[in-house]
This record gives C-alpha cells, sequence and structure tokens, in this order.
C-alpha cells in the first residue's frame, strides 16, 4: 500500500504524506514515494506543489525503528531539483528530518497546532542536510534548534520569518490552497524565474550541494550502462550503452 497520495487539479500537484499511525514518521518506502512524487511534479504541467501530511503530525522525522538509508530523497529540491514552487502546509510536530523538507519549500503555512524540533544530537543521529537551516532563519535560534533541541513553537517559528501565515487547526490546508491557485494563475515563465533568482542568492548547506552529486553518482552506479560495460569487457566486446 502506498504512503504517499499525489493528486493534481487546477495547476497544482497535492502530494500527501498518508502513513498517519506512524505520525509519517520517515521510513525508505515513504521517502522513495516522495521522491517520486517531486519527479512527476517536475515533469508535469502543473506550476506549483502543496506538501502536506494526513494526521495530528506533519512528520516525527525519522522512523527509528525502521529508519531510512537515505532520508535525503524526502526534502523537495535536494532529492530532485525542481523549477517549481513547493508549498508546505503542517500541523503538529515537526521533528528532525521533517524540518529539512519544509525548509527546502518556498513556502510555508502553518496551523497553529505545530511545533519544531531537531532532537537529533540527543539522539545520537545525523544526516547532513539540517545545517541549511542557518540560511533560513536568524542564526542563533538556528543553532538554538539544532544544538538544544528543544522545542520552538510556530508563533517564535513565524516570528523569525521560517512560517509565513498561521492560521487555526483545520484552515491549513485551505490557505495552503489559496496561495497556490495565485501561484498556478501567474506566468509560469516569470515564477520560475524569480524562484531560481532567488535561490541562486541562498546559502545552501554543505549536503544540500553534496547530496544531489552523489544522487547522479548512485544513478550511474545502478544503471543499465554500467551493467553493459562490465559485460562488454568481459566478452571482448564492443559495449552497446542506450544512457539509462
Amino acid at each position: 500500500m502506498g504512503l504517499v497520495k499525489v493528486e493534481s487539479s487546477e495547476g497544482i500537484t497535492t502530494i500527501t504524506m498518508t502513513r498517519a499511525d506512524k505520525r509519517n514518521a520517515l521510513n525508505q518506502q515513504l521517502c522513495d514515494e516522495l521522491l517520486d512524487a517531486y519527479t512527476a511534479f517536475e515533469a508535469g504541467p502543473d506550476q506549483v506543489a502543496v506538501l502536506q501530511a494526513d494526521g495530528p503530525a506533519f512528520c516525527v522525522g525519522a522512523d527509528l525503528k525502521d529508519p531510512p538509508a537515505a532520508m535525503w530523497k524526502a526534502v523537495p529540491h535536494v532529492s530532485h531539483k525542481l523549477s517549481k514552487p513547493v508549498i508546505g502546509v503542517t500541523q503538529g510536530w515537526v521533528i528532525g528530518g521533517a524540518i529539512c523538507m519544509v525548509m527546502t519549500c518556498d513556502l510555508m503555512v502553518s496551523a497553529d497546532t505545530t511545533k519544531f524540533m531537531y532532537p537529533e544530537a540527543k539522539v545520537g543521529v545525523f544526516g547532513g542536510l539540517m545545517p541549511g537551516i542557518v540560511s533560513r532563519m536568524p542564526h542563533k535560534v538556528a543553532m538554538e534548534l539544532l544544538l538544544l533541541g528543544e522545542e520552538i513553537s510556530v508563533k517564535r517559528a513565524y516570528d523569525v520569518g521560517f512560517v509565513n501565515k498561521v492560521v487555526p487547526l483545520g484552515e491549513e490546508r485551505k490557505e495552503g490552497r489559496r496561495m497556490a491557485k495565485i501561484i498556478a494563475d501567474s506566468a509560469p515563465l516569470v515564477i520560475r524565474t524569480l524562484r531560481d533568482f532567488a535561490n541562486q542568492t541562498l546559502p545552501r548547506g554543505p549536503a544540500e550541494n553534496f547530496v544531489p552529486e552523489r544522487y547522479k553518482l548512485e544513478r550511474i552506479a545502478a544503471s543499465e550502462d554500467r551493467k553493459e560495460g562490465a559485460a562488454a569487457f568481459r566478452e571482448k566486446r564492443a559495449a552497446r550503452f542506450k544512457g539509462r
């Protein structure tokens, strides 16, 4: 059974995590399905995506009972380079790797129940992406989140500019879609160029730059062409590469 639901209407792709019984904890299946959703969104006709989750929590980070080997696949724009905006819509807990997911979104709407926490230092886990938060909120607030692992309220996240809008629980999806409809009805070339130029001014953490390059190497290592090249070498014949 799938853990991500993807819907398309009015130029908007809605990507919903549906592992509500586990508070949308990230296992590898969920991460892989999110990557598939981002890839399909980028290739499709829709102009904007909304990333949201079922249940009382947006996402509690990595599933510690079934941790993903490649959590970065769940992170928009890192797992698959996007030319179109993504709006994050949150409620309840946003923990650990889930903060990485929303920090790379272009806009964020949060229910008033949203709470942020990054406890990785307390449990001895670190995936590498989170230091990019320093370019998305004031330095000392970001370091408080990183080093202390204490809860940051949605009000404080809004006050420091990490969240665009806080709404009562139950209204977050409606507001996220309202924003998405404005973007979907705007000139696509202008929206994409604005986003591209703005992102070029945004400092990125080391892993944000490294992970996409690592992904390219992983694709080569798992490619049909790699297997064909090895087979051709063993069989002493010319390789027949297909570019996949």
